[in-house]
């Protein structure tokens, strides 16, 4: 460097060092900017809490971090599905006034006695658990159109000699609903498949799974007049705004007359299910060739839900190898309108038809043998109207009424047809007399309560009460046209916590 120095002119020597002590300058320069940087940073570092981790040297304050939502009781998300748990227990009492030996499901029709019965003279008493449920709902949204869910429902109302597909597929373990559901927001459509409360059901809202309008009983075969099932099906449903359209294609099952008018020697209508195919053999299946065809028009105006709906069914027999066919159908309506809003509702709903008896709770047959074995479908009427209000703070007070009807249809002779006028019921008012009578009218009226103990971030507690009194009216036969009723007291302890 010295002999570098040396042999460098004393111009260029005198240029480097003007360089150099500029380069100085500007070092000095950044330190002291660096100084002052470390000196504001200490300021608010010495106000914080002991142990705090100081932030980087030049680093801008971070903002805090905003608390994640709070998801509902029994809800956590897996990836983009939300899971969701909901369900009860319960703890319910049953009294009859007559014994049906039932459990918290009551029997309207054939179950309520005669007086020809021993039952018919004995109330009844037990208490049950089984009406306890549980669900879980899987939803997803791929998009912010295009939503994905599945749902399932179960309780236990259910014994495996029991299990049938008349009205609710009471398989063990009893499946109440099983489905999936497609919804594309931008187009207005939505499928469901799997087994769901049937169209012919009444909605609160549009034609949405999940917002139907159940009635509010404890009794688990709910009141006359409701129309139902829960089927398996394949559904598809139109919206435009405020108006929906649907059609759905539903597993079938006919009920034909469990008394003398049943099925007819030689005549091939019902077969026991096939154990080997997973059918319950110890109860009978309709041979039944396409599904239950149900459309339903519904409109939310924003006063209230208005329904217009239809069935088409087809019933078949065998006689002698030849096959016979016969349609049933039936329209209905149902609305649900605010008397005084978020106080007092009135709802009505009515299903008139021939061979529609599996679609009320009375579940009256839906067809009836002629003189030539050959099947008739039974002109029927199903009718309910009912008012709910909400008195006070987690109170719930309804009415309902209910009346399914059905006329005499096929032979007039005793052993076929529906309400032949041949039937003997001589003994119907004397214990063990003969009783061959058949339902014609099934009328109830139901009250009851449900008032909450406690709502809040642990769940809910609520108390039942409901009081029903049905009458049940046979046609007129030799004899005369017995009749006979039942009374029916329920509670229900249930917690919900989710």
């Amino acid at each position: 460097l010295l002999g570098a120095a040396l042999l460098t002119p004393l111009p260029a020597l005198a240029q480097t060092s003007s360089a150099l002590s500029t380069e100085v300058d500007t070092l000095r320069q950044e330190v002291q900017q660096l100084r002052q940087q470390m000196q504001s940073m200490q300021a608010p570092a010495a106000t914080a809490q002991p142990g705090a981790a100081p932030a980087a040297p030049g680093a801008a304050p971070l903002a805090p971090l905003a608390p994640a939502p709070e998801l509902p009781n029994g809800t956590f998300q897996v990836g983009g599905v939300r899971m969701q748990f909901g369900g009860f227990i319960e703890a319910a009492s049953i009294f009859r006034s007559r014994n049906e030996v039932s459990d918290v499901g009551s029997d309207y029709n054939t179950g309520i006695p005669f007086n020809n019965s021993v039952l018919a003279h004995q109330t009844e008493f037990r208490e049950s658990g089984r009406q306890s449920r549980i669900s879980g709902l899987a939803s997803g949204d791929v998009n912010d159109v295009t939503h994905l869910a599945a749902y399932v429902e179960t309780d236990f109302l259910s014994a495996a000699t029991t299990s049938n597909s008349r009205e609710s597929n009471s398989y063990s373990l009893r499946v109440r609903h099983a489905y999936m559901t497609l919804d594309q927001d931008d187009w207005g459509f939505h499928f469901l498949g799997g087994q769901e409360w049937s169209l012919l059901t009444t909605n609160t809202n549009g034609i949405i799974p999940r917002q139907e309008q159940i009635p509010l009983t404890i009794d688990a075969q709910y009141v006359e007049g409701f129309n139902w099932t829960r089927n398996p099906q394949l559904r598809v449903v139109k919206n435009w705004g405020h108006v929906w359209a649907g059609l759905s294609l539903e597993s079938p099952q006919g009920v034909l007359p469990p008394g003398p008018g049943a099925v007819p020697v030689g005549v091939n209508a019902n077969n026991p299910g096939d154990a080997g195919g997973l059918m319950n053999n110890t109860t009978t299946y309709t041979n039944d060739i396409i599904p239950d065809i149900i459309a339903k028009v519904a409109v939310d105006p924003g006063f209230g839900h208005y329904e217009l709906k239809s069935i088409a069914r087809a019933f078949t027999d065998s006689v002698g190898g030849n096959n016979n066919k016969v349609w049933g159908y039936g329209v209905g309506g149902a609305a649900t309108m605010p008397i005084v809003p978020h106080l007092v509702d009135f709802q009505i709903s009515g299903l008139a038809g021939y061979g529609i008896g599996r679609y009320g709770s009375g579940q009256l047959p839906d067809v009836a043998f002629t003189r030539t074995n050959s099947l008739v479908a039974i002109p029927e009427v199903q009718g309910l109207v009912g008012l709910i209000a909400h008195p006070w703070w987690g109170n719930d007070l309804y009415l309902y009424g209910g009346w399914e009807h059905a006329d005499r249809a096929g032979s007039p002779v005793a052993t076929a047809g529906y309400g032949s006028g041949a039937l003997v019921n001589t003994g119907c008012n004397t214990l063990g007399g003969t009783c061959q009578a058949e339902t014609e009218d099934l009328k109830q009226v139901a009250v009851g309560t449900w008032q909450d103990v406690y709502k809040g971030k642990f769940g809910r507690f609520v108390i039942g009460l409901q009081g029903s009194y049905i009458e049940r009216d046979a046609f007129s036969g030799v004899g005369g046209a017995p009749s006979t009723n039942d009374a029916i007291v329920m509670t229900s302890f249930r917690y919900y916590p989710f």
